[in-house]
C-alpha cells in the first residue's frame, strides 16, 4: 500500500508547496528529509512488530511513546503548558493507552512479546514520536517544503525495504484505489500536522496527533460495526475530555 500511497502524496505535498511558496533553505531540507526517515522506519517497525507480537501489547506500548516523546522534547525545550493543559496531557496520554487496546487477537497463530518485537515495539514509537519533533525544528518561513523533502526520504526508504525484503508487487485493482484514496488523506493530515505544530506547542499539539486511534476506532464503529470494549469507551471519553481540556490553553 505504501508503495502507491507514498510516492503519490509525495508528487501532492510538493505541488501544493509550489502553490503555497516558501524559502527552501538548507534546514527545511535536512530538517524534512531526516523527518522522512524516521516516519518510513516507524512504518515498517510498527507493521513488523504487529505481524509478529501480540497487537494487545503492540499498539498501545507504541501509542504511549508516539504521545511521550514528543511531550517530554517539549517539556526539555523549555515549553510550560498551563495546569488546566498539563492534566489534559495526562488524560490524552491515559485515552490513547486504552483507545489502543485490543480486547483479543483475531490471528489463530501465538503471538509472544519476544525480544525482537520488543524492540521493534519501542523503535516504531521513538520513530512516529521523532517525526513530530523532527518536523516541528522546520523554519515556518519553508512553509510546506519540509513535508515534501520529507516525504521523498520516506519514498526512498519505502522502496528500500521492499526490494530488500522482496516485496515490491504494488496492489492491483480495489486495493490500488484504496492506497490512491489514501495518498490523498495523508497528504491532507501531514498538511494539518504541520500547521498544527506551527500553530502551538510541541507538547499540547503533538499529544492531540497521537489521539488518532481514536478516530479509527470510531470510524470502525460506525462503518465496520465493529463492537468495542468498555476500556476502549473509556479512552475514548478521556480523549475528548482531553482535547477540551487542551483546547483552552
Amino acid at each position: 500500500m505504501v508503495l502507491v500511497s507514498y510516492p503519490v502524496a509525495m508528487v501532492l505535498l510538493g505541488l501544493l508547496a509550489v502553490v503555497v511558496g516558501g524559502t527552501v533553505s538548507t534546514p527545511a531540507v535536512v530538517w524534512g528529509l531526516l523527518c522522512g526517515v524516521s516516519q518510513a522506519f516507524g512504518v515498517w517497525w510498527f507493521y513488523a512488530a504487529l505481524g509478529s507480537g501480540p497487537i494487545s501489547v503492540v499498539s498501545p506500548l507504541t501509542a504511549i511513546l508516539v504521545a511521550g516523546l514528543p511531550v517530554s522534547v517539549g517539556l526539555v525545550l523549555g515549553e510550560r503548558p498551563g495546569v488546566i493543559a498539563g492534566v489534559g496531557i495526562v488524560l490524552a496520554l491515559v485515552g490513547v493507552v486504552l483507545v489502543s487496546r485490543e480486547a483479543t487477537d483475531e490471528d489463530v497463530r501465538p503471538h509472544r512479546f519476544t525480544t525482537m518485537v520488543a524492540w521493534l515495539t519501542v523503535g516504531s514509537g521513538l520513530a512516529f514520536g521523532l517525526n513530530f519533533v523532527l518536523i516541528d525544528q522546520a523554519p515556518v518561513d519553508a512553509r510546506l517544503w519540509p513535508l515534501f523533502f520529507a516525504r521523498v526520504s520516506a519514498t526512498v526508504v519505502v522502496f528500500a525495504v521492499a526490494a530488500f525484503t522482496g516485496n515490491l508487487d504494488p496492489p492491483r485493482g480495489f486495493p490500488f484505489r484504496l492506497a490512491m484514496a489514501a495518498a490523498v488523506l495523508d497528504t491532507g493530515a501531514n498538511v494539518a500536522m504541520l500547521l498544527a505544530l506551527q500553530a502551538s506547542l510541541l507538547s499540547l499539539a503533538s499529544v492531540l496527533m497521537a489521539l488518532y486511534p481514536a478516530a479509527t476506532v470510531l470510524l470502525a464503529i460506525v462503518v465496520l460495526r465493529e463492537r468495542v470494549t468498555r476500556w476502549q469507551v473509556v479512552g475514548m471519553v478521556s480523549a475528548l475530555v482531553a482535547v477540551a481540556m487542551i483546547s483552552v490553553h
